[in-house]
C-alpha cells in the first residue's frame, strides 16, 4: 500500500474527475487513470468504476480516500515534531485570502513572521462563501468569512475562527442620520440600497434585516469591491455594510452602528487537516488567532 496511490484516491474523492486531478497535479488524464489501475493491482481490489463518461469510487476506493488523509495528517504530524525539535519553522506558506480581510490581517502576519526563513505567497480571491472551504486543496491556507452562526464544514478541515468583525452601516455625510451614532433594521429598511450580489456574506445579513423588518430591501446597485460601495455611498446612491476594521474614515461617508441584529461576520483561517499539521502552517495559524485577539481587544478600547 502506497502513500502516492492513497493520495491520489483522495485528490480523485475531493476533486470528482479524472481530468481535475489530472490538472491539480500537473499530469494527464491518461497518466491519472494509468496509476489507478496500477494502484487496483498492488492493491488487489477495484477502486473506480464507470459513472456516465467518467470513473466514480467503489466503496473500497471511498474506505482508501479515507484513509490517505489520516496516514498524510500523521505523516505531517511526524515531520512537524522533528522540524519543532530542531527549531526548524520555515519554508513556504501558500494563502489563499478575502480581500477585505487579508488588509488588514496581511501587513500584522509579514510583521510578525519576518525575522523567521519563512516565505508567505499570498492570493487575493473574492469569492461566493461556501466557495472558500475547496479552496484548501490548492492552499496551505485559505482565509474567508462568514455570517452564519457555525462554521462550514467538509470533511478533513480544520477551521479556526481569526476575528468577530462588525458590519457598520455606511450613509453619506450629508444624510439626515448624519449625526447619530447607530441605527434600528426598520428604519435602514426604507433607503436605496447598494449591495453585493447574492451569495456572499454581506448579502445574508441584508437578508436577515429584511426578514426582522418583513420588508424588502430596495437594491438599487450589486457590486463586489468595498471601495466601489463606499464611492457609491459617498456620491448619495444609497446605504450599504461595510466591515469596520477596513472602511477608513471618509470625509464623504459616516458609519453607523446597527442594533438589534447580530451584524458581526465571522473571519474564519481553513486548511486541510494534514496541511494544518505542518509546523509552519501551525505556526502561522497561532500568529493569525494572535492578531485576531489583539484587533478585538482595540475595537474595544
Amino acid at each position: 500500500m502506497e502513500l502516492r496511490h492513497l493520495s491520489l484516491l483522495r485528490e480523485l474523492r475531493d476533486r470528482g474527475s479524472v481530468a481535475a486531478v489530472a490538472a491539480t497535479t500537473w499530469r494527464t488524464p491518461s497518466a491519472v487513470s494509468q496509476q489507478l489501475r496500477t494502484a487496483e493491482r498492488d492493491l488487489g481490489v477495484r477502486l473506480v468504476e464507470a459513472d456516465g463518461r467518467g470513473l466514480r469510487l467503489t466503496d473500497e476506493g471511498r474506505l482508501l480516500a479515507d484513509a490517505a488523509l489520516d496516514v498524510e495528517t500523521a505523516l505531517a504530524r511526524a515531520q512537524s515534531r522533528l522540524d519543532e525539535f530542531r527549531g526548524q519553522i520555515a519554508g513556504e506558506v501558500r494563502i489563499a485570502a478575502l480581500p477585505s480581510a487579508i488588509e488588514y490581517l496581511a501587513p500584522r502576519l509579514l510583521v510578525a513572521l519576518r525575522d523567521l526563513p519563512v516565505e508567505v505567497r499570498l492570493d487575493d480571491v473574492d469569492v461566493a462563501e461556501e466557495d472558500f472551504v475547496d479552496m484548501a486543496d490548492d492552499y496551505d491556507l485559505v482565509i474567508g468569512h462568514t455570517m452564519r452562526p457555525a462554521a462550514p464544514r467538509r470533511r478533513g478541515l480544520v477551521i479556526h475562527e481569526v476575528v468577530r468583525e462588525p458590519l457598520d452601516v455606511v450613509i453619506p455625510q450629508d444624510h439626515r442620520w448624519a449625526r447619530r451614532r447607530s441605527i434600528r433594521p426598520d428604519e435602514v429598511i426604507r433607503e436605496p440600497w447598494i449591495t453585493v450580489p447574492a451569495g456572499y456574506p454581506f448579502r445574508s445579513l441584508l437578508d436577515r434585516i429584511e426578514r426582522a423588518t418583513g420588508r424588502p430591501a430596495d437594491v438599487v446597485q450589486e457590486v463586489r469591491d468595498n471601495r466601489v460601495v463606499e464611492a457609491l455611498v459617498a456620491a448619495g446612491v444609497g446605504i450599504a455594510l461595510l466591515p469596520r476594521f477596513t472602511t477608513r474614515p471618509h470625509p464623504a461617508v459616516r458609519l453607523l452602528q446597527l442594533r438589534d441584529v447580530d451584524s458581526a461576520r465571522r473571519v474564519l483561517v481553513m486548511a486541510r487537516r494534514d496541511r494544518a499539521e505542518r509546523a509552519l502552517v501551525r505556526h502561522v495559524i497561532q500568529q493569525l488567532l494572535t492578531i485576531g485577539r489583539s484587533l478585538t481587544a482595540e475595537a474595544s478600547d
